[in-house]
């Protein structure tokens, strides 16, 4: 799922400028249709930036062969507002034919390229299973990206970013360790995952013990079986019930415990290609089930059944979910 820049833009901004979008690609708008179009434009740096968001997912999503023949809006915008527009995306085409489309999905550059150039690295929708020269086994989740870096001293995995589920295997001469931004992890003959956000990292431990120590090496806790831990560079959280859902995901399912939909559909959109969001009055609904993670169309009729919510598709690669009425 693409995210939005900085998680600034409204919901409402976001509507308005894929509804936009959609009109445009029409071959039959008019151009008075256009016009409207470009007021609505001209009317706030929110709504320019709206629009370039969703330019930049539906552009993704677009045959490279299709490059030379975008919708009429986006050339008129790139004629009247940002003339270097057209040079990006001859840039980003090149790009994402080097890189593949599961580097370019929606992530910024720097975590592109972490993935393109990581010793194991999966895309959108993507779970990969991986058996390393010690025995240990490893799973990605969707758009994660790991470095191994094994020697005769230590099994050491460097998560760029995303998540991984572990099984090690024992080396008693070897201590087997993992780093995130975040801080590092020391297993103590173990199952566990770890996940790796932006502001901090999650380790759930479903078997043997962890030992957690935060980047800047002050802050130290071991974590049990059947426990979980946040933490940051600077400090732990506190230690809670391990999430199940943290390893449901590499059988394919998605659980949820009195998840909050927003972060439910934050969860599914690493699963399906393109905008999956909510309008923010249902962000807030507890979601209670298990959801098939390969099936995003499946899950998203199981929420309208089950939550009073609607599935609103203005393209096939722009969903979102809004009060039902």
């Amino acid at each position: 799922m693409d995210q939005q820049p900085g998680g600034r833009l409204s919901h409402a901004s976001l509507q308005q400028a894929a509804h936009w979008y959609v009109q445009l690609q029409d071959q039959a708008s008019s151009d008075e249709q256009r016009h409207q179009w470009q007021a609505w434009i001209e009317q706030s740096a929110e709504h320019r930036q709206a629009w370039s968001y969703v330019e930049r997912v539906s552009q993704r999503l677009l045959p490279l062969q299709e490059a030379s023949t975008r919708p009429s809006a986006s050339r008129a915008l790139n004629s009247t507002r940002r003339p270097t527009l057209a040079r990006r995306q001859v840039l980003g085409a090149l790009l994402l034919a080097g890189l593949g489309w599961g580097a370019w999905r929606s992530t910024p550059l720097p975590q592109a390229l972490n993935r393109w150039r990581a010793d194991y690295a999966t895309g959108t929708g993507e779970v990969r299973d991986t058996l390393l020269s010690d025995g240990t086994r490893l799973w990605l989740n969707a758009l994660s990206a790991v470095d191994v870096r094994y020697s005769a001293e230590q099994r050491l995995l460097a998560l760029r970013l995303g998540e991984i589920l572990i099984d090690t295997a024992k080396d008693p001469r070897r201590p087997f360790l993992v780093e995130t931004e975040h801080g590092r992890l020391h297993a103590l003959g173990t199952r566990f995952s770890v996940r790796c956000d932006a502001s901090d990292s999650q380790l759930n431990v479903y078997a043997g013990a962890v030992e957690v120590r935060s980047a800047d090496g002050l802050q130290v806790q071991v974590v049990n079986a059947g426990q979980q831990l946040r933490f940051d560079r600077q400090s732990l959280g506190l230690l809670q019930t391990a999430s199940a859902a943290r390893e449901a995901w590499s059988r394919g399912l998605l659980l949820a415990d009195n998840l909050p939909l927003a972060q439910l559909l934050e969860d599914l959109g690493r699963y399906r290609s393109g905008h999956l969001g909510c309008d923010p009055a249902i962000a807030h609904l507890p979601v209670m089930g298990s959801f098939p993670l390969h099936d995003s169309d499946q899950a998203l009729a199981l929420l309208e059944a089950a939550l009073p919510v609607r599935v609103k598709r203005l393209a096939s690669w722009w969903v979102t979910l809004e009060p039902r009425t």
